[in-house]
Formats: C-alpha cells, sequence, structure tokens
C-alpha cells in the first residue's frame, strides 16, 4: 500500500466512469442487434467486464505497471455489422478462434515483434488521432452544457492551477460536475433497476466464413490495435512493459470470454491513457489506478443491470467532460512524444488517418494509421526508420 495515492484513486474511479458509461450502452445496443436474450446478454457482459478486472488485477500487481484488460470497443462494433450474416453460434465459435490466435500469438513473442517493429512515434501519432474525438466530444459538451460540462472544465482547471499531487484535478472535476448536476436538475427521472447476472456456456458452431469474417478481424484489432496503442503508450511513459506476457493473457481470457458467449479481450487503450497519464499521479504509483478501476469493474460485472440503468440517470454531457478531461494529460504527451522528434511526418500521417472515422474491410481507421505512418516515413524519412529497426528495442517481456 505504500505506492497508493489519491491522485491514483481518483484516475482508477474516473476509468471506471468511462467504461460504465462509455462501454455498456455500446454493449447493450450490439446484444439487441444479435437478438440476444436476457440470460445471454447478462452472461457475455458478467464474462467481459470480470475476467479483464481480475487480469487487470494480476498484470498490474505483478509489474507494478497500470495494465487494465477489458474487450476491444472496434470489435464489439463490428461483431454488430454482421448481425444478419451469421448465427450467434458461428460468432462464438469464431470469437473463441480468435482467443487461441491470439494466445498463441502471444506465447510465440509475436506481440513483442509488433511492438518492435512499429516506431514509438508512429503509434503515438495514431494514440493520439485515436482520442481526438473524446477531447473534441468534450469541447462539444461544454459548449452545449455550461452549467454541467464548464462547470467540471472550470474544476479541472483549478486543480491544475493549484498544482498540488493531494488535490488531483481530474477529482475536482468529478465532484464538481457531480454537484452540479444535482443543482441544474438534470438527473433523470428513472429509477435503478436490480437484478443478478447468469452464465450460461451458448452454443457453439464453426464455419470457414466466420473464422475468415470474425476471428481475423478480431486478433487484428485486439493485438495490432488495442495491445499496440495501450503498450506503446505505457512504453512512452518509460515503463518496460511486458509486451508478450501481457498478449498472452489477453488471449487466455479471450478464449475464457468466447467459452461463456463473449468476444476477444484486449488492453484498454482508452483506460491506459487515464490510468498511466501523468494526473494519476506518479509513475510508481499508477498501477493502483488500474487495480481501482478493476475493482469498481467487478462490481460492475456483478450489477451489469443496475450500472446500464444509470445511462438514463447521469447526463451525457458530464461523463464526456470528465472523460476528455481525464484523457487530456495523455493527449498532451501523445502530441509531444509524436511531433517533438524524428519521424514526424509518419507520425503526422498517423494522427490524420487515426482522426479520421472510417473503416475498409471491417477495420477501423486507427489500424490503417499504422500502415499511412510506416508508408509515409519509408517514403520521407527512410533513413530514420531504418535507424529505428536496427536500434536496441526498449520494454521487455
Amino acid at each position: 500500500m505504500k505506492d497508493f495515492n489519491g491522485a491514483a484513486a481518483w484516475a482508477g474511479i474516473t476509468a471506471f466512469v468511462w467504461y460504465a458509461f462509455g462501454a455498456v450502452p455500446l454493449h447493450i445496443a450490439v446484444s439487441g442487434q444479435l437478438g440476444l436474450s436476457t440470460a445471454q446478454t447478462s452472461s457475455w457482459i458478467f464474462v467481459v467486464w470480470f475476467t479483464g478486472a481480475i487480469a487487470s488485477i494480476w498484470l498490474s500487481l505483478r509489474f507494478r505497471q497500470p495494465i487494465p484488460i477489458t474487450w476491444t470497443i472496434p470489435g464489439l462494433v463490428y461483431l454488430g455489422t454482421l448481425a444478419d450474416r451469421f448465427t450467434f453460434a458461428e460468432i462464438v465459435g469464431a470469437n473463441l478462434v480468435a482467443g487461441v490466435l491470439l494466445l498463441v500469438l502471444g506465447l510465440l513473442g509475436f506481440g513483442g515483434r509488433i511492438m518492435r517493429w512499429l516506431p514509438l512515434p508512429i503509434i503515438m501519432g495514431m494514440f493520439g488521432g485515436s482520442i481526438l474525438s473524446y477531447v473534441i466530444r468534450m469541447v462539444s459538451a461544454t459548449v452545449e452544457d455550461v452549467a454541467v460540462a464548464g462547470t467540471a472544465v472550470v474544476c479541472f482547471l483549478v486543480g491544475r492551477l493549484i498544482g498540488n499531487p493531494r488535490v488531483p484535478p481530474v477529482a475536482l472535476a468529478v465532484i464538481g460536475g457531480a454537484i452540479a448536476v444535482a443543482f441544474s436538475g438534470t438527473v433523470g427521472p428513472q429509477s435503478v433497476e436490480w437484478s443478478v447476472p447468469t452464465l450460461g456456456v451458448p452454443d457453439v458452431a464453426f464455419s470457414f466464413s466466420a473464422i475468415i469474417a470474425v476471428s481475423l478481424p478480431m486478433v487484428v484489432l485486439a493485438m495490432g490495435l488495442g495491445n499496440v496503442q495501450g503498450l506503446g503508450f505505457l512504453l512512452a511513459q518509460g515503463y518496460r512493459a511486458p509486451v508478450d506476457i501481457v498478449s498472452s493473457v489477453v488471449g487466455a481470457t479471450s478464449i475464457v470470454n468466447a467459452v461463456l458467449g463473449g468476444h476477444p479481450a484486449t488492453v484498454a487503450r482508452t483506460g491506459v491513457a487515464i490510468l498511466a497519464s501523468s494526473d494519476a499521479g506518479p509513475v510508481a504509483g499508477r498501477y493502483w489506478a488500474s487495480i481501482v478501476a478493476a475493482a469498481l469493474t467487478i462490481v460492475l460485472a456483478w450489477a451489469a443491470t443496475p450500472v446500464a440503468s444509470l445511462l438514463g440517470i447521469l447526463p451525457q454531457s458530464y461523463i464526456f467532460a470528465v472523460a476528455g478531461l481525464a484523457i487530456l494529460s495523455a493527449f498532451q504527451d501523445s502530441l509531444e512524444k509524436s511531433f517533438g522528434g524524428k519521424l514526424r511526418f509518419g507520425a503526422v500521417a498517423g494522427f490524420v488517418v487515426a482522426a479520421t472515422p472510417f473503416a475498409v474491410l471491417g477495420i477501423t481507421s486507427a489500424f490503417w494509421a499504422i500502415i499511412a505512418g510506416l508508408l509515409a516515413s519509408a517514403l520521407v524519412e527512410r533513413r530514420e526508420l531504418l535507424e529505428f529497426w536496427r536500434a536496441p528495442v526498449s520494454g521487455g517481456k
């Protein structure tokens, strides 16, 4: 407990707020698209949150690093688009195959090779472009709801002005914004619903077309996007991220998820942006932020239905503002590491592509940002790119 601090605790709470209000609604919506029953939906929600929380706690305590494991949001969105193409049993089978592939790639050290091949400036450019929308959404929420979001922003700025680690800016934003919600009367009239999730092993079917259409994109989205962005940010913060071990844990977690009807796990890139940023306190104690978030996520796993009902109670402007403020320092850091040294043109290309919302072959722009950044550097900064590939890599197993 010697590394525990208030800033880390508040960062963990903020990450949990983002998980609950940024991801749960999407999960429920996709379950509806797939036509799942209440039992199937509750099993899915429980397993992906619970296994991710357990993996996060173990990794964070084992390596003293903020390593949050959740599930791939782009992957979930992609599954929703396949509702009319495959049965749920086929999707479960494809997710199981994806989990096995992720585990094998992790055990073979492929995760470490990905980090070795991808220059940090390009990764951070991609990361900055990917989270830009959260910052923009914070600004939009502030303009549209000055009373709530504006209060949160002002409280955050006051915290930055104070500059005391014992007074985390994000904590002031959370508290100040919550008080503004209470006084503004924007709390919704809905009541909280209480129920306990049920677990069930769904039917499993394997089809070649589902494996091609689901498994391979899931591997790319989980390892090529979440792991690369999240672990890349940890490396940029000076951590020796255990890339291969984390990749293996993600694979094992994904297998357990699939058995109970869930989809693949990944390193939470948004979670890392909150939990590993400077606002999470001293570097040595930031792993506590991940532990706090994971502990609260276990509660979320057991209380999926009541947490979901809160979506009709708290205004979106509050959630958007707090999440954007929590990510702000990570966004600033990504810009500094992208454009403050070599391979800046590749970083710019990666940033611009990642910031543009599109999908090709069912894969979102963040993946194509990696390709664009590498191609841009290969064309314009070839010497610098070759120097990076020949140099020793930071980070470890």
